[in-house]
């Protein structure tokens, strides 16, 4: 048994795209438009390692989805927590949770899906302006 993948819905799936890959980093790797189901699935993988996807689904019939917190999170290992964290929050993501410790942080997807940002290896030293940063919302 291996993983193959995460699937959570979106209700945008152009500001869903905008997020994970703009922002976040991720890629493209995979889409399946499918007319009789009325739904679209975009896989998205990181560089490192694309085979643990993500599957990004959109149904083209307008639904409400709740809960998102209820899902959990999604859990990256990042290579430097302060670089990306400094580099989503100049693209206006909010950071839920910031890496004071130089270890965790937590923001959230348009749809509300928790992102789990965990460095590397050994955490890297307490610095600001994250070692003073306050908690924003729920994450």
């Amino acid at each position: 048994m291996r993983y193959y993948h995460t699937m959570v819905r979106v209700a945008d799936l152009d500001e869903s795209l905008d997020f994970y890959c703009n922002k976040l980093g991720l890629k493209e790797t995979r889409r399946i438009d499918s007319e009789k189901g009325r739904y679209t699935n975009v896989f998205l993988g990181a560089d490192e390692n694309p085979e643990c996807s993500i599957e990004l689904t959109y149904n083209w019939d307008p639904e409400t989805y709740t809960g998102g917190r209820n899902f959990g999170h999604l859990a990256y290992l990042v290579e430097n927590i302060y670089d990306l964290c400094q580099k989503m929050q100049d693209q206006g993501v909010v950071i839920n949770r910031p890496p004071r410790d130089g270890r965790m942080a937590f923001l959230k997807s348009p749809d509300g899906i928790s992102i789990e940002l965990l460095q590397d290896g050994e955490a890297l030293a307490p610095a600001e302006p994250w070692l003073s940063m306050e908690n924003t919302g729920t994450w």
